[in-house]
C-alpha cells in the first residue's frame, strides 16, 4: 500500500511515499493510528488529514491497497 506524501508529512516521513506492508485494507482512523504511533510528530499535527483517490475522507472509510492515498498536512495563509 503506498500512502503519497506532501509538506510537513514528507519530512516527517523523510520522503514524498511511504509504503506500508498491509494487503488486507484498513480504516483512514487506522491509517492515523499507525503514523501517529510510527512518527510521534504527526501528534503535532492534528488537522492533517488523508485524501482517498483524490477526495478527502473520513476516519470511517475503508482503504484498499489498489487506492491511491494522499496524507495532506495543514496549510496556513495569509
Amino acid at each position: 500500500m503506498k500512502v503519497l506524501c506532501f509538506g510537513v508529512a514528507k519530512e516527517i516521513v523523510g520522503s514524498s511515499e511511504l509504503i506500508l506492508d498491509n494487503d488486507k485494507g484498513l480504516t483512514v482512523g487506522e491509517l492515523k493510528s499507525y503514523l501517529n504511533t510510527a512518527y510521534p510528530q504527526f501528534l503535532e499535527y492534528k488537522s492533517y488529514v488523508v485524501a482517498i483517490n483524490q477526495a478527502y475522507a473520513d476516519d470511517k472509510l475503508s482503504i484498499s491497497p489498489s487506492d491511491e492515498i494522499a496524507i495532506i498536512p495543514p496549510v496556513s495563509g495569509g
